[in-house]
């Protein structure tokens, strides 16, 4: 055991790290290591101390989220030869895992997992029930239809394994001090931070939040109120069972996923953890309200066996063996559980050079990556790839403490839950965050979650299937989606689309700072046009709307999973660029309608004695008006591709907005849409979505937004240097178009490609096409592959089926098609 160096030793650092648990621990040693001098690691009591040292430890390759699979990945790699590279053992068992499938639609899930484990390096197999009988013996197999084998899976002690990434850490010149509690951050107008601790103060140049179920307090320090809430898990050890004792080789790790336990090989006994259901389960909601007990290090919970009664029945019926042995140990313990179960990871929105890691319900196999990840952030200025869905910056206020506390439940009571494709969670909702139409439309649609808001999915008609119905194949909302589609493309359709990240840009270096920051020209006064950020490597990071309102007043458009992860790029380049601009976070002020259709036009010119013909209003255009006597702020484009207008309008104005389009379009047969419409119909006309088609893990030249980026406009924006090396170098890879000749089953995204019985790429999102009446997929695949005509395979389900690439789009833009004409040309539809 170690000594404790309760010491500060210096009073300047780097980086500082507050949390000696195996996250913090092991962003301390991979910043050291990458050559990081001064960084330092403050614990409040002792290494480990927290969630890390009684957790179960265990590891794997498994996770459904694609680019957390490579964090799962490189934790395991690093953690094989960890003992070599420090000297310290690690305790690391690796007899691999296997989730057990005893439902059909259980089978379904592990094939949809499968499909998107074929372009990841991770072995990763589906089993027959002989097979999983033969690495595990000891199972009832009345019960098993199929196994999910991770061979490369296992445990570790999480003890030594802190202490050997503590080791390594010290070895390339790390600071490592406890115990030593933060008392207090204070920022400096620098940027720089001052660490208040007992001993003294250390200036930083960032801090990292890795403090575990005390990150609540230290966000707290700096007016931030992180999301998070301990939960009690709870696991049982066993005495030695002869059964384990006489066994060859070590057991695999079972997770019995409708008895909702994992269960590995302790010694010769078993250890067996559950996950109690959100009515059993228990918070420490009272660490929430009245903070942590000041002296809560090493403690533990009382047990509570009554709790996980049924799981226990459910262990011995899947593992007779556990019959007749004795529990010697109970372990109750705090795990930090964040609203979605997703460790939160990055710099934080707001607050200048303050990264988080924190939330981490599985932080033993997380540390070794997140510390890798995190650190090649911080040195290098964008992250090495894309892990959105762990951005920090995806909760904001509307995540209240009660939101929180609900979603915790759901997601440990959910913990083994079947994934399926456009999963949605009800727990917490609706928050604060309701669009002005929320209350008029929720009875009449299917509700989708996106960043705290409420926004409609598809709407019911008499006769639908209504509600939530989730499913791997074509579910009840595919007939009235087709619906919809209809409406808009020959009719005109509304849609809610207030959910949308809005900012406002104005100021004397507006337009300088905008010129320098996205790909594209600035748009004209009254013109708008899609533009993209991107990363100093020419990633894409963000893809906006950008509209010039008047003289250097802008208006920024960005979906609303990307808000936060948005406005906290553009702000940081507005602090490091000097700019003298004012920036406004519109978003919850402001009210968005999308109208779109044939008769759209028809129908608002009815509503303003503005000109709204193509000769007054045309596309790409943005108009102020007044509709009905209502201001909107209109812009003439809709990402269904079809005629149509967005209109930005006050949130209190919405119903009335809203009642006087319907009314006005009676006539016409106007009709709502919902979400999974405008993405059909967004696929049909090759438009890409960000987080899909486009991110962190690709450059806009492959992604085919070569339209977007002018190489020759006279401002250095960010990536530019990197996408000129990159077109100079080629191309490796290409986004393609595909059509998918399947059956009752549609691409979703992150499916494997195949071509001649190889893995050569992956799709990016799919859908059916109720023009084509077929799949349609865009897909990254290798150029030499990437010729129209080309014939690949898309796997969906556990087998693959034949696709081609096609030329895009599949159905022409309205304004193309008014081109067309105007020259004499039949355009396709």
């Amino acid at each position: 055991k170690e000594a404790p160096s309760p010491s500060l030793g210096k009073d300047r650092a780097d980086t500082v790290i507050i949390g000696g648990g195996c996250v913090g621990v092991s962003l301390a040693y991979h910043l050291a290591k990458a050559g990081m001098r001064d960084v330092v690691l403050l614990e409040k009591s002792e290494l480990t101390a927290g969630s890390t040292w009684h957790a179960a430890g265990l590891t794997t390759y498994f996770h459904p989220g694609i680019n957390l699979k490579k964090i799962h990945s490189y934790s395991i790699k690093l953690y094989e030869k960890l003992e070599e590279l420090t000297g310290q053992a690690v305790g690391f068992h690796q007899p691999g895992s296997i989730r057990i499938a005893s439902t059909p639609t259980r089978v379904d899930e592990f094939k949809y997992q499968m499909t998107r484990a074929g372009w990841h390096p991770t072995e990763q197999y589906l089993i027959t029930p002989e097979k999983v009988q033969e690495l595990f013996p000891l199972l009832n197999m009345d019960m098993v239809l199929a196994g999910l084998y991770n061979p490369g899976d296992g445990h570790i002690d999480p003890y030594s394994l802190t202490m050997a990434l503590a080791a390594g850490a010290r070895k390339y010149g790390a600071q490592l001090s406890y115990p030593v509690e933060v008392t207090n951050l204070n920022s400096r107008s620098d940027g720089t931070w001052e660490v208040e601790t007992p001993l003294g103060i250390i200036k930083a140049k960032k801090i990292v939040n890795a403090a575990g179920f005390w990150a609540r307090e230290i966000g707290k320090m700096i007016g931030l109120q992180h999301p998070l809430i301990p939960v009690h898990h709870q696991y049982v050890v066993t005495s030695t069972i002869p059964e384990v004792k006489a066994l060859k080789t070590e057991l695999p790790v079972i997770r019995d996923l409708e008895g909702s336990y994992y269960l590995r090989q302790e010694r010769d006994g078993l250890l067996f953890g559950p996950y109690e259901s959100e009515e059993k389960m228990k918070l420490q909601d009272s660490w929430v309200t009245n903070g942590v007990p000041p002296g809560f290090g090493k403690e533990l919970f009382e047990s509570d066996l009554d709790r996980i009664m049924e799981h226990i029945e459910a262990a011995m019926e899947m593992v007779p063996v556990l019959k007749n042995a004795d529990i010697v140990n109970t372990i109750a313990g705090p795990i930090t559980y964040s609203p979605d179960i997703l460790p939160m990871v990055g710099p934080h929105q707001g607050v200048r050079n303050y990264w988080v890691a924190i939330g981490f319900g599985y932080g033993i196999i997380h540390a070794g990556g997140i510390g890798k990840y995190l650190s090649d952030w911080i040195l290098e200025g964008e992250p090495p790839f894309d892990l959105l869905e762990l951005d920090p910056n995806r909760y904001g206020k509307w995540t209240t403490t009660e939101y929180t506390a609900a979603k915790a439940r759901e997601s440990y009571g959910f913990n083994n839950i079947v994934g399926y494709p456009k999963e949605e969670r009800f727990a917490g909702r609706p928050t604060e965050r309701t669009s002005g139409l929320y209350d008029l439309l929720k009875s009449k649609c299917s509700m989708g979650f996106h960043a705290g808001w409420e926004q409609p999915h598809w709407f019911y008609k008499p006769g639908d299937e209504t509600g939530y119905k989730p499913s791997f194949r074509r579910t009840n909302w595919f007939e009235p989606v087709g619906r919809e589609y209809k409406q808009v493309m020959e009719k005109v359709g509304v849609i809610d689309l207030s959910p949308f990240g809005k900012f406002k840009v104005k100021g004397t270096d507006s337009v300088k700072l905008l010129d320098h920051l996205f790909a594209n020209v600035v748009p004209k006064v009254g013109s708008t046009n899609i533009s993209h950020m991107l990363t100093p490597r020419g990633k894409v990071y963000a893809e906006l709307t950008v509209s010039q309102l008047y003289p250097g007043e802008f208006m920024l458009v960005t979906g609303s999973g990307s808000e936060l992860h948005d406005l906290r790029w553009i702000e940081e380049e507005v602090r490091r660029g000097g700019y003298k601009v004012e920036i406004e976070n519109m978003t919850d002020e402001m009210g968005v309608l999308g109208v779109a259709g044939p008769y759209a036009r028809q129908i608002l010119q009815k509503l303003t004695s503005e000109d709204l013909r193509d000769s007054s209003f045309n596309f790409l255009q943005c108009k102020h008006l007044k509709l009905s006597d209502i201001a909107v702020t209109a812009i003439r484009i809709s990402y269904t591709g079809e005629l149509g207008w967005e209109l930005y309008h006050r949130k209190e104005d919405s119903v009335a907005l809203y009642s006087a389009i319907m009314e006005a379009g009676q006539k016409e047969g106007i009709d709502n849409f919902g979400t999974y419409a405008l993405n059909a119909l967004r696929l049909e006309k090759g438009f890409r979505a960000w987080g899909a088609e486009m991110n962190c893990d690709t450059n806009p030249l492959e992604a085919g937004l070569g339209c977007f980026v002018k190489l020759n406009k006279p401002a250095n924006f960010t990536g530019k240097q990197a996408l000129k090396q990159i077109k100079e170098k080629g191309l490796k890879r290409r986004l393609v178009y595909l059509t998918v000749e399947t059956d009752n089953v549609d691409p979703e995204g992150n499916e494997s490609v195949w071509h001649n019985g190889k893995v050569i790429g992956n799709t990016t999102s799919g859908c059916f096409s109720y023009s084509a009446q077929q799949s349609l997929a865009f897909a990254y695949v290798p150029t030499e592959l990437s010729k129209i005509g080309q014939k690949l395979e898309v796997e969906l389900l556990g087998k693959n089926y034949p696709a081609t690439i096609i030329q895009e789009p599949l159905v022409l833009t309205e304004p193309t098609r008014i081109r067309l004409q105007r020259k004499g040309e039949s355009p396709k539809i």
